[in-house]
């Protein structure tokens, strides 16, 4: 398991919180109220139903779902065994269907190398070791032409004040220690993994959440949380 681009302090981290995943008051409501922004976001540009898709790092399922009941063929893979039994007992619950596995990207792009229409890793990368590995094995799991979405946190004083102190310690959005601002990523720096993975960038786009309103929406500013939509090379 030591060469498995994990640590395994935010597995643990996240496998604790399991239990809660589903529950929209939860330490995962963040999660549940961005869901239809970033899910009608992806299926603007990559049209989801009949698409094969991967969600890498899918935790309990709360996108994998969402992307399974727009007609796509779904797999969600994750490193934390709690929450993907989390993620198939939902399954029963909301009929959806998803074929979810305890599984590496880097392994699953060894196993399966240009399988997917669309491949997606929302919130994941700001936690592991490694996150150039991350996107290089997303480039070798989608097909050419195909889709790439992700998502992670920008890192400057602005961002270390909205996602860290305001979000967890003074908003109580996510629990304290949830992100480690050293490991926020500048949208450079994953363009240039992008790049250095025959992943061409097609839109950078912000997530931003209004305090006062309590709601998120997505548009220019890119200074805390960002998406990027990639295609991979033909």
């Amino acid at each position: 398991m030591n060469t498995v681009n994990a640590d395994p302090a935010e597995l643990q981290k996240f496998s604790d919180l399991a239990h809660r995943w589903w529950d929209p008051a939860s330490e995962f409501r963040p999660l549940h109220e961005i869901n239809p922004l970033r899910l009608g976001w992806i299926d603007g540009k990559a049209a989801l139903a009949g698409k094969k898709v991967l969600d890498i790092g899918c935790g309990g399922g709360i996108l994998a779902e969402g992307m399974a009941s727009l007609g796509a063929e779904v797999t969600g893979i994750d490193l934390s065994e709690k929450a993907l039994s989390v993620a198939r007992l939902h399954l029963f619950e909301s009929g959806h269907k998803v074929d979810y596995r305890h599984q590496s990207a880097e392994a699953l792009a060894d196993e399966l190398p240009g399988h997917f229409d669309v491949v997606t890793c929302m919130e994941m990368l700001e936690h592991v070791p490694d996150p150039a590995s991350i996107v290089a094995a997303c480039a070798r799991l989608v097909k050419p032409g195909g889709h790439v979405f992700l998502s992670t946190l920008n890192r400057n004083p602005k961002s270390y004040l909205f996602a860290i102190v305001g979000a967890e310690y003074l908003l109580k959005l996510l629990p304290a220690g949830t992100h480690e601002y050293a490991r926020f990523i500048k949208p450079s720096e994953l363009s240039r993994h992008c790049r250095n993975a025959r992943l061409d960038v097609q839109e950078i786009i912000g997530l931003s959440y209004n305090p006062l309103a309590k709601t998120y929406s997505l548009g220019r500013d890119t200074d805390v949380n960002y998406l990027v939509h990639t295609v991979a090379a033909g």
